[in-house]
């Protein structure tokens, strides 16, 4: 990663992302708002560099911002018109981890409204296109975070992993996409989608990129109850071989065939490193997208429900009574997927059917969890697709949310379990679209996947060399 220095200058940085960053954005438009003020807090930090002073490991580093993390420059919007010209007062923690070690952002993302999609067409914005192809899709939640990484305006971008949010969009763009082990970054100051599941992660150009933003912004913090000690900087990376796990139930007609096929090049490339394949039965994988589609909407209806035009964000002008205030508000203010999620979560939270729904999905969580347990006791990491298509077309699915959903099938279950997935790049099909795949670990083992990815880096340009 780039930093300032005495040869390289922190505004030489920045006035390179931002440029790019105008320019790639009429056509791609990865962001929701760029911070050309970026460029004064370089000129701050070559000032400290001069009088020598500690500048941080990320120093005139140019980032790029998902905007549902709450920072005091720009708006947060979440991409949602409810929350439209919403300047928060506080900070979000890896935020302020980020910047405290001297990174700048230059701007923030563009994404599906509250992280609610797998295209970023629900932006209210408009979407974000695809890095290879502005036809099709940028992948999403995180998809314009992934695409300004891809595009190379910036050397990282923040982004959050609910179901797959890092690690499609990172695969659709060819860049490296980390969802940790949940509770392993603070989610303090970060607009929530579900509570259970949302985890805060990072797009970049390399694997051991990924390496010192876990070790900036991991750790405890007492903002957020539900993060771990701090276990990332201890945690051991043994050498040698490796039991490699590969999903039988993964391999099947539903899964494009190009991808099947980047499947088992990897495979063999892994073999001819030495490390042992190992087959794996699970089952219960087949219950997560349905029991993710239950308990993801439930806590979706909690979260947003705060969202009523009283206190902040947008306010509907066309009500007569606080009622409808409350109604229009939220009817205007809302993406169609946001209200489908809010109904959906209403509904199987409701008397009657919370037994009937959400409570089998808890029950399909615990057989998931204790799934990958049997896995993990049988391999050292997973090997799996991300998702069963390449980018698709944009318009292509927008208005088929079954099939949109669907996109999610192989990415939901580690959220599920709160285990650490990691996307990596590994080529292009026919049409010139990025292809990716996702190693996944044990919980608390973010350490030894990042360098698992690292070695794996190192196969794959020495199979293409």
């Amino acid at each position: 990663m780039k930093t300032a220095s005495k040869e390289i200058s922190a505004v030489s940085l920045v006035e390179e992302a931002l440029e790019k960053a105008h320019r790639y954005q009429k056509e791609y438009q990865p962001f929701t708002w760029i911070n050309d003020h970026a460029i004064e807090q370089a000129r701050e930090i070559d000032n400290r560099i001069a009088k020598g002073e500690n500048v941080g490991r990320l120093a005139g580093v140019p980032y790029a911002l998902k905007d549902n993390f709450l920072s005091s420059q720009g708006e947060t919007t979440a991409s949602a018109h409810i929350l439209e010209s919403f300047t928060s007062p506080v900070t979000a923690t890896a935020v302020a981890k980020l910047e405290s070690e001297g990174a700048i952002m230059i701007g923030r993302t563009n994404l599906d409204a509250f992280a609610h999609g797998s295209s970023t067409e629900n932006s209210y914005y408009g979407p974000t296109k695809n890095s290879k192809d502005t036809e099709c899709v940028a992948g999403g939640s995180s998809g314009g975070s992934a695409v300004a990484v891809a595009l190379d305006i910036v050397e990282f971008a923040t982004g959050t992993d609910t179901g797959g949010s890092i690690r499609q969009p990172a695969s659709f763009n060819g860049v490296f996409g980390l969802k940790p082990t949940y509770g392993a970054i603070s989610r303090y100051g970060v607009v929530a989608m579900a509570s259970s599941t949302d985890c805060v992660g990072f797009f970049t150009k390399t694997a051991a990129d990924l390496n010192l933003l876990m070790e900036v912004c991991s750790g405890q913090d007492a903002k957020d109850l539900t993060t771990l000690p701090d276990y990332y900087a201890t945690s051991p990376v043994k050498s040698g071989s490796k039991k490699i796990g590969i999903i039988k139930d993964f391999d099947n007609d539903a899964i494009d065939s190009e991808i099947r096929t980047a499947m088992k090049t990897e495979i063999i490339a892994l073999e001819k490193a030495g490390h042992e394949i190992v087959l794996l039965d699970m089952p219960a994988l087949k219950y997560a997208l349905a029991a993710y589609y239950i308990i993801v909407p439930a806590e979706v209806a909690s979260n947003l429900s705060r969202h009523d035009g009283i206190r902040y964000g947008f306010r509907s002008n066309s009500s007569s009574s606080l009622g409808e205030l409350y109604q229009n508000t939220r009817n205007e203010g809302f993406m169609p997927e946001n209200k489908r999620r809010i109904m959906i979560g209403n509904f199987v939270l409701s008397s009657g059917f919370y037994d009937a729904y959400y409570l089998k999905a808890a029950k399909a969580r615990t057989l998931i969890i204790e799934e990958y347990q049997k896995a993990f006791s049988m391999c050292d990491f997973i090997l799996a697709p991300v998702s069963p298509n390449p980018a698709f077309k944009l318009g292509e699915k927008v208005n088929d949310p079954v099939s949109m959903y669907l996109e999610d099938v192989m990415s939901v279950p580690l959220n599920l379990a709160g285990l650490p997935g990691l996307a990596i790049p590994v080529g292009k099909n026919a049409q010139g679209l990025d292809l990716g795949l996702q190693l996944v670990g044990p919980r608390r083992s973010d350490r030894a996947l990042i360098g698992f990815a690292e070695e794996l880096e190192t196969i794959n340009q020495q199979e293409k060399a």
